[in-house]
């Protein structure tokens, strides 16, 4: 028995036959979305997930792991502990690749992910509610420099915040007071929780009528707001755009990731994903590994800058 035990080993071992290797996907995989549900990115990644199912015959479920006032990241590090086998995928805003490395847990440093691919950009507005004594970003800065204003943010080290405070310096007012959201919708302006916040449109949809979009993160205006201007309109090179792909461990195998991007750009080509699109102002789309590369690497630079005018 123990002859046989090392040859089929053996012959496993070198690729040869005698021993059937076990095909991806022969158990359950999870979709890590680091955010509590309901924002965009986890209806997109449970749809991703139900059609893995469909299309695979394996359990696939979206797990949300919010990070409180440390974002994603917490949520990210254990994507990033997990084995690398295409089990456990991350569902990732642009600051998990871009600030992970920078926030000092030590799984995220160097950054372990590559990505399978990039499917959505959120529309990220500034927020205040219609009571509020301002109603553009220009009245916002004129109040704040005589007023405490309070930032309600998902984290101080994510770009959309980032980008917010380096567009109140180029404006030049200050957030009296800033803090960390899991959530940030229609209750935490009319709780009074925050006074301004940075958040999805999606989150404030519900009450959108009783909001002021001061402005939006991203390259273009959003069809839902389009009164509202964009933080490029109003500081051109703070322009960039927010956006959600997934990721695995760099040694995830490459027949492993095929699989991943065969179903999610599926699902996000799919006209169930246009009428989302439309509902909510979101651009989802599909950009393959290659691609989503080259824009992580783009949006480093513009990254650099803000990060220049917040030092």
């Amino acid at each position: 028995m123990k002859k046989l035990v090392l040859a089929t080993a053996a012959l496993a071992a070198l690729g040869l036959p005698g021993i059937a290797a076990a095909e991806y996907p022969e158990k359950p995989v999870e979709f890590v979305v680091p955010f509590p549900p309901g924002d965009l990115e986890d209806v997109l990644t449970r749809m991703i997930a139900d059609e893995f199912q469909e299309t695979y015959g394996v359990p696939a479920a979206v797990v949300n792991k919010p990070g409180g006032g440390g974002g994603p990241f917490p949520g990210a590090a254990e994507v990033a502990a997990a084995p690398a086998d295409g089990y456990t995928v991350g569902s990732f805003v642009v600051g998990v690749p871009l600030v992970g490395p920078q926030v000092g847990i030590p799984a995220l440093n160097p950054n372990p992910f590559e990505p399978v691919g990039i499917f959505l950009t959120y529309p990220f507005v500034i927020a205040a509610s219609k009571n509020a004594p301002y109603a553009s970003m220009e009245e916002l800065a004129a109040h704040a420099r005589d007023n405490d204003v309070a930032l309600g943010h998902f984290g101080s080290f994510l770009i959309p915040t980032q980008v917010t405070f380096a567009l109140a310096k180029k404006m030049d007012f200050d957030y009296a007071s800033e803090a960390a959201f899991d959530a940030l919708d229609c209750n935490t302006l009319a709780s009074g929780d925050a006074d301004v916040i940075n958040t999805t449109l999606q989150l404030v949809l519900p009450c959108l009528d009783q909001v002021n979009v001061l402005a939006s993160v991203g390259a273009s205006r959003i069809p839902l707001t389009p009164d509202s201007p964009t933080v490029g309109e109003l500081a051109p090179d703070l322009n960039i755009s927010l956006w959600n792909g997934l990721f695995v461990h760099k040694d995830t195998p490459a027949d492993v990731r095929e699989k991943i991007a065969a179903v999610a750009s599926k699902v996000v080509t799919s006209e169930a994903a246009a009428k989302l699109a439309a509902e909510t102002g979101a651009l989802i789309y599909w950009q393959n590994a290659a691609e989503s590369a080259a824009q992580i690497e783009k949006d480093a630079k513009t990254l650099s800058t803000v990060e220049a005018l917040l030092q």
